[in-house]
């Protein structure tokens, strides 16, 4: 397969449009004045499962032949493409098989199996993932959908840009965050096809910068060990994200998990909204790089909003009652 075309995102856009919301645009004047620039939060926290991932993977179970759905689908990830595909699964009432690291949050796992897919544990690894996933798609003869390395999967993500820029298409620049390249590769496409000489730039944890680092030297870099707080953005990239990413993004700018966790604080108490680590990795990013935007209208995406609050309120103890 070719990379997506205009087309082919518009077909995308037109195929899941009964299934997904069109996520607000929101826009806060405190964060303004803290970044010098205008910016506008796509909220892909508020979207269908609680994350952009629904889009993908809403557009590839529906690009799959009938009878290639009979014996369901199968994919591995930390948790928003694993409920994504459990709830596209769900839509069309076909099984799902879910694999997902031991260390993935709770609350993702719970959505998982509310949606009716059966997860199967691997280790943290980007080698146990993928074995793991082999040996089930062996023994159910599921479909897999990858979590970001497929073009359909790309094009259902860049509907999120694709609608920003629709509603605001006089954006200078769009940030997003980068884990295995879907969303960010998806939104490159996107503002070329339909932007007005628009720049794209991503945002990627410090602990786990394998795509600035494949950037730099032009090939791709597993990650290895990330250690982040951001667990969305914890696999490495592919080859079709690579392509297109290396042929697009303006920069991959690195922020520390400190810096993402201000980001994250920041929209909960000026915006009023839940995102998790991996969603304010874009509005970290901006913070660092004020200098470079300012006076510029700046569209974030707001990848997701799946936070573990059990996790969050752990030690507060009596405080909760």
């Amino acid at each position: 397969m070719e990379i997506p075309g205009k087309e082919a995102l518009e077909a995308a856009q037109y195929k899941i449009a009964p299934y997904i919301h069109r996520t607000p645009v929101m826009h806060c004047k405190t964060l303004d004045k803290l970044s010098e620039a205008r910016l506008f939060f796509k909220c892909e926290n508020m979207q269908k499962i609680g994350a952009f991932k629904a889009r993908g993977a809403t557009n590839a179970l529906l690009s799959l032949p009938g009878d290639g759905l009979k014996k369901g689908v199968a994919t591995h990830s930390s948790g928003n493409h694993a409920q994504a595909v459990a709830w596209a699964a769900s839509l069309k009432g076909i099984p799902a098989y879910i694999v997902m690291p031991r260390t993935a949050p709770d609350i993702k796992k719970k959505a998982v199996r509310g949606y009716g897919a059966k997860i199967i544990t691997c280790e943290p690894t980007q080698t146990a993932r993928e074995a793991t996933l082999k040996q089930v798609v062996e023994d159910t003869g599921a479909q897999f959908i990858h979590p970001y390395d497929d073009y359909r999967i790309i094009a259902g993500q860049a509907t999120a840009a694709m609608e920003l820029i629709e509603d605001h298409p006089d954006l200078d620049v769009i940030f997003t965050p980068v884990g295995g390249g879907g969303l960010l590769s998806g939104t490159i496409l996107a503002a070329k096809y339909f932007g007005r000489n628009l720049k794209v730039y991503a945002g990627e944890p410090r602990g786990a910068d394998d795509a600035h680092r494949s950037l730099q030297a032009g090939k791709i870099l597993p990650s290895i060990n990330p250690d982040t707080i951001a667990d969305g953005l914890l696999t490495s990239l592919g080859e079709r994200t690579f392509e297109i990413i290396k042929q697009g993004v303006e920069a991959i700018v690195t922020v520390s998990d400190g810096e993402i966790i201000h980001a994250m604080r920041l929209i909960w108490e000026r915006m009023k909204i839940i995102v998790e680590p991996s969603g304010a990795v874009p509005l970290a990013a901006v913070l660092q790089n004020t200098h470079l935007l300012k006076g510029k209208k700046v569209g974030i995406i707001l990848s997701g909003g799946n936070v573990d609050l059990n996790t969050f309120f752990e030690g507060l103890g009596e405080k909760t009652n």
